[in-house]
């Protein structure tokens, strides 16, 4: 193993040897990826960090991994990104193959930098004010459609359902497009998004790519998916060149972040592409979806399964929204600090992004590990989260945690639990995932009783990894909150 540390990281020194860490002893071959269930993966990353320590490794067929578990260790790695470290190369490959464009979230170097910039001034707070009454109109056809099922005494798919919501709030705010999945049974965009995610997952993570040589009913299935996908996306874009053509202001002035996408583009030397655009179209509609959504969806089971944090969120809804959800202002969503809290609380508990995983760019050293170029960094980020060392009663769901005076406090729990990621890449949409996620909790407390929210077994909602960490079948039994 190679002892050579970054340039700009002088101080990191070398004091244990590759040979010397613990961990699970691998089979020939295959490593100890049999050990693994994919589906599990996070559980099982977890089970070993308790066992092996905070740092171990791993080897996964013929790749050698450095698991890491400890949050100051792995934010020191999320901060030497790009420069240091990038998302491992072998799902910037399996995306191509499977002819996903890049977008910011895959980018790399120079192209990510480029579109970076973009992403994040289509992001910021003033964008999203000015989207809020789009994004109000979104979770008022989420209360008509949980009315129906409400008066209806059906029950509600919950991810599902939180899912079209979530896809046309970014949609709308992101490509200025209107889709209505929530007041249309019409869920093409969605259904097929729904398969592109856990694809990339399960071949990243495959040991053999059999698909390369043979494809099952579902590789078939895939490949339909991403086509129908991109055909929307190429409908998108076309529209919005026909917006800007049409109104030429909005070359200086662009409404949404396609255009802004668009503008940039045809700049000379822009370094964006229409790849680049494309790309970017994918990433926020795959990303947007899911982890808002996911989110939601366990901040909801885990409302349920406390009736005491339930009844608080409730009175905070109550009192802020009323009964009539479209009298609802930006300005509101900063009168919801306990909603807030929840989202906190929920992300600490139930990340939908409970493991990092990057790719060193050179010969480097990670906590005191020499390491050389293109090793493996898995960082196990959940576990400090769960660990009393920073968070008293870790299991419990104690929303009033982030709501404590102590500016201290409050700040080492952001460095220690960090759903949207750390340093340089930090995640873009965050502010606008609290946004979203803030309104749909206030829509639901306040306009509706919560009857059940079910699991298929009645226990506590399993935990399957797919691309992102989600809840097993959760279905969601409303009544109407009478005046």
């Amino acid at each position: 193993m190679s002892t050579t540390a970054h340039a700009h990281r002088p101080t990191q020194t070398a004091t244990r040897r590759w040979e010397d860490l613990p961990g699970p002893k691998p089979l020939p071959f295959v490593g100890s990826a049999l050990q693994l269930k994919l589906d599990q993966i996070h559980l099982d990353l977890e089970r070993w960090a308790h066992q092996y320590g905070p740092v171990f490794k791993v080897r996964l067929g013929a790749v050698d991994v450095l698991v890491l578990r400890e949050h100051e260790a792995i934010n020191a790695v999320m901060r030497d990104r790009p420069e240091g470290f990038r998302r491992p190369a072998k799902l910037g490959e399996i995306a191509r193959e499977m002819k996903l464009k890049p977008g910011v979230f895959n980018a790399e170097g120079a192209q990510w930098y480029a579109q970076r910039r973009m992403v994040m001034a289509a992001f910021s707070p003033s964008h999203v004010r000015a989207y809020f009454p789009l994004l109000l109109s979104v979770a008022q056809r989420l209360q008509g459609r949980w009315q129906k099922a409400a008066v209806a005494h059906q029950p509600i798919d919950l991810q599902a359902d939180l899912m079209r919501f979530t896809v046309d709030a970014i949609a709308g705010l992101a490509f200025g497009a209107e889709t209505n999945t929530l007041e249309s049974d019409d869920d093409i965009i969605q259904h097929h998004l729904d398969k592109i995610f856990p694809a990339l997952f399960r071949r990243v993570n495959s040991l053999l790519p059999y698909w390369r040589w043979f494809k099952l009913a579902r590789d078939r299935d895939l490949e339909r998916s991403i086509e129908v996908v991109s055909q929307a996306i190429d409908g998108f874009i076309a529209q919005a060149r026909a917006r800007i053509q049409q109104d030429p202001a909005r070359v200086a002035q662009p409404t949404n972040l396609l255009e802004a996408m668009i503008v940039a583009a045809d700049q000379p030397d822009s370094g964006v592409s229409d790849a680049d655009v494309a790309g970017n179209v994918m990433t926020m509609l795959l990303a947007g979806e899911d982890t808002t959504a996911n989110t939601l969806a366990w901040a909801i089971h885990l409302l349920h399964r406390n009736p005491d944090t339930l009844r608080q969120a409730q009175q905070e809804a109550q009192a802020v929204v009323g009964r009539d959800l479209s009298q609802l202002t930006m300005d509101h969503m900063a009168q919801l600090p306990y909603l807030e809290a929840v989202c906190h609380e929920t992300m600490r508990l139930k990340p939908v992004a409970p493991f990092r995983v990057v790719q060193a760019l050179q010969d480097t050293v990670v906590a005191e590990v020499a390491v050389p170029k293109n090793t493996i960094i898995w960082g196990v980020s959940r576990h400090d989260a769960l660990d009393a060392a920073h968070f008293p009663e870790p299991e419990k769901f104690r929303p009033e945690r982030w709501l404590e005076a102590d500016a201290a406090a409050a700040s080492h729990a952001k460095r220690v639990s960090t759903p949207f990621g750390a340093g340089p890449r930090v995640c873009p949409g965050r502010y606008l995932a609290l946004v979203e996620m803030k309104l749909a909790l206030a829509t639901l407390l306040s306009q509706f009783h919560i009857d059940d929210v079910a699991t298929p077994d009645g226990q506590e909602a399993r935990e399957l990894m797919s691309f992102t960490m989600t809840p097993v079948g959760l279905t969601l039994n409303l009544s109407p909150n009478l005046p």
